[in-house]
């Protein structure tokens, strides 16, 4: 075989390589998309729904409903629910109130995490309103009551994968963010906390 016919070869060869690493990235990235759609709509791995009004018609069955907080370490705030618990009939539309605190001496902005358990009760939980919806930036020492508008779909108790369920806990954590992303340690150590944007004033809103 001569020189220049291994030389094209060898470039077919480089070119078959890349191009199967392409579709397998673009078939990673459109799988990852795709699961987190289904996680969305079907309230997979405890992720809750969105919904823009409240259910028509409120049940005679009672559910507790529990407040989870956490904070990344890299984030200089405290973090906790105003309420542990709540009881709430199934349809019913509840606000509670989660409190941060910014411990540090400069304005810091966060970004929440979510899910709730059972995980199976994901795609029932929905949210009207709620501080995790957006970024949130607290001044030095500043503390606001951030709120949630939640209900629980009475489709659960007729699900019989859901129907027994009478405690579901909602958990947060709030990571150090920039653009709504939380960021990763490297970044933050680069970025020195230089994060500001609006202050927050007073009680936050619940958007």
């Amino acid at each position: 075989m001569d020189k220049s016919t291994l030389k094209r070869r060898n470039k077919l060869v480089g070119s078959a390589v890349v191009g199967i690493a392409v579709l397998m990235m673009g078939a990673a990235i459109a799988s990852s998309e795709f699961f987190d759609v289904l996680c969305a709509k079907f309230g997979l791995d405890g992720r809750t729904q969105r919904a823009t009004e409240s259910p028509k018609n409120i049940t005679d069955i009672s559910v507790t409903v529990r407040f989870d907080a956490n904070t990344d370490k890299q984030l200089p705030w405290q973090f906790h629910p105003v309420e542990k618990s709540v009881s709430m009939k199934v349809g019913e539309t509840k606000t509670i109130f989660y409190r941060a605190t910014n411990t540090s001496d400069h304005a810091t902005t966060g970004t929440a995490s979510f899910n709730v358990t059972p995980e199976k009760t994901g795609q029932y939980f929905n949210k009207i309103q709620c501080f995790c919806f957006q970024e949130q930036t607290l001044q030095p020492g500043q503390s606001v009551d951030m709120g949630v508008t939640f209900f629980i779909d009475p489709k659960m108790i007729t699900d019989p994968l859901t129907d027994e369920v009478r405690t579901i806990t909602l958990s947060y954590t709030f990571y150090r963010s920039k653009d709504g992303l939380p960021l990763t340690d490297s970044a933050a150590s680069a970025d020195n906390i230089k994060l500001t944007a609006a202050p927050v004033s007073g009680a936050a809103s619940v958007n």
